[in-house]
Order: structure tokens, then C-alpha cells, then sequence
């Protein structure tokens, strides 16, 4: 999973064909509670590029964006979003996986 850094390399991402965007922190729980699976969705879901996207980094993007809640997902194609799993819930290997395969047939 590749980190955003910058404004602009987020602004970039999104353009691209599949982009999956984790919005996260190091000190949230939840987000701790995916990181051992994430690797496998990474390469069971090979259509998205993944991204982390460090939440307390990007404050304002999160509130622009409606994302309250974290680990949230959300899917980019071509500087759309296309789909969305964003809430303050703990998110399971299924929920996700779940998520990635509705958004392939968007």
C-alpha cells in the first residue's frame, strides 16, 4: 500500500483508473485491527491501487469529504468516487472484501 503525502499527490490518485484511498491513523484501533489483511486484499483485488491516506494529515480533506469515522474506504475512478464504506465502526476482512467486490461492478 503506497502513503500519500501531499495534497497534490492525493489530488492525482484520484484521477487514476481504480484508486482505493484508506483513510487512517497510527493511533486508531480499528485501523490497527485490518493492517494484518490488508496484504491479502492487495493482492486478491489487483484492479485497485491501494493507498493509505493518514487522517490526522489530512483533516480538512476528511472533512471536505464527509469522512467522520475511521478506517474508511473510498473507491476513485477517474477523478470520480464511485463508492464509499466510511463510518467509526470496526471493519472485517469480509465488510471490505464485500465493498471491493460491489465497487468492481461499478
Amino acid at each position: 500500500m503506497k502513503t500519500i503525502e501531499t495534497n497534490e499527490e492525493l489530488q492525482k490518485v484520484v484521477k487514476d483508473d481504480l484508486s482505493l484511498l484508506m483513510f487512517s491513523a497510527d493511533w486508531c484501533p480499528d485501523c490497527r485491527f485490518v493492517e494484518p489483511f490488508l496484504p491479502e486484499l492487495e493482492a486478491n483485488y489487483p484492479e485497485f491501487t491501494f493507498y493509505y491516506v493518514d487522517r490526522d494529515k489530512f483533516i480538512d480533506t476528511c472533512a471536505e469529504w464527509d469522512i467522520f469515522g475511521i478506517p474508511s474506504f473510498l473507491v476513485f475512478k477517474e477523478g470520480n468516487e464511485i463508492s464509499r464504506f466510511v463510518s467509526k465502526d470496526r471493519k472485517t476482512k469480509e465488510e471490505i472484501e464485500q465493498f471491493l467486490t460491489d465497487s468492481l461492478n461499478k
